[in-house]
C-alpha cells in the first residue's frame, strides 16, 4: 500500500481494529493501546497517518501500524546509509509534507507551519534536526501530536540521530503564510 491509498478511506467510515495498537491521542501527544475488536471511525486518512475517533476521542494512528486497520502497513521512511546532505536534507523536507494537522486536510509545510530546518553535527557526532514551527493559533493542542508525528518520521534516516522541534509564535502563523496549493485545498482564494 502507499501514501495514496490510504486517502481511499473515507470520512466516518467504521473499522474494526484486527490487533491492538498504539494511538498518539489528539491533541496530548502522549501514546495509548487501543485494544484489538474496538470499532474506530475514520476521521482523516492524510499523508502516511490516519485519525481515527473512537469512544470520543480521536487517535493517531502511523503508516507502520496500518495493518491494525486492515491495511497493508505502510514501511518506516528511510535513507541509504551512504546519502549525502543533500539527500538527507530533501528527506526531511519529503517526511514535513507527509505531516498533516490532525484535524486540517493539508500538510503542514504547504500550510506554513514550517519556518525552517537546522542541521547540526553534534560534538558526539551526531546529527541532530532542529524544526523551527509554529502553530495556526497559539491555543492550538495539535502542536505535541503534529511534532510527535515529524520525528517519528524523520529519525527514519539513519543518518539522523536526533530531532528537536521548536514552536515558536514569532511571527505569528496568517494564512498569508499558506501556499496557493493549500488556499486552493481550503477554498481560502
Amino acid at each position: 500500500m502507499d501514501i495514496e491509498q490510504i486517502a481511499g478511506l473515507e470520512n466516518g467510515q467504521m473499522l474494526p481494529l484486527q490487533r491492538d495498537v498504539d494511538g498518539i491521542v489528539i491533541p496530548f501527544g502522549n501514546t495509548v493501546t487501543l485494544e484489538e475488536d474496538s470499532v474506530v471511525s475514520v476521521m482523516q486518512a492524510k499523508g502516511s497517518t490516519v485519525s481515527v475517533g473512537f469512544e470520543g476521542r480521536m487517535y493517531l494512528i502511523e503508516g507502520s501500524n496500518l495493518d491494525a486497520l486492515g491495511l497493508e502497513p505502510l514501511p518506516r521512511p528511510t535513507l541509504p546509509e551512504d546519502a549525502d546532505d543533500e539527500a538527507v536534507e530533501q528527506f526531511v523536507w519529503d517526511q514535513l509534507r507527509t505531516c498533516f494537522d490532525p484535524e486540517i486536510p493539508v500538510n503542514i509545510v504547504e500550510l506554513g507551519l514550517v519556518y525552517g530546518c537546522r542541521f547540526e553535527r553534534l560534538i558526539s557526532g551526531e546529527l541532530m534536526v532542529t524544526i523551527r514551527m509554529t502553530l495556526t493559533a497559539p491555543g492550538c493542542g495539535m502542536g505535541e501530536v503534529i511534532a510527535a508525528d515529524a520525528r517519528n518520521k524523520i529519525l527514519g534516516a539513519p543518518q539522523i540521530q536526533k530531532v528537536h522541534t521548536e514552536i515558536v509564535f514569532n511571527p505569528p502563523w496568517s494564512r498569508e503564510m499558506m501556499s496557493d496549493e493549500a488556499k486552493l485545498e481550503l477554498g481560502m482564494f
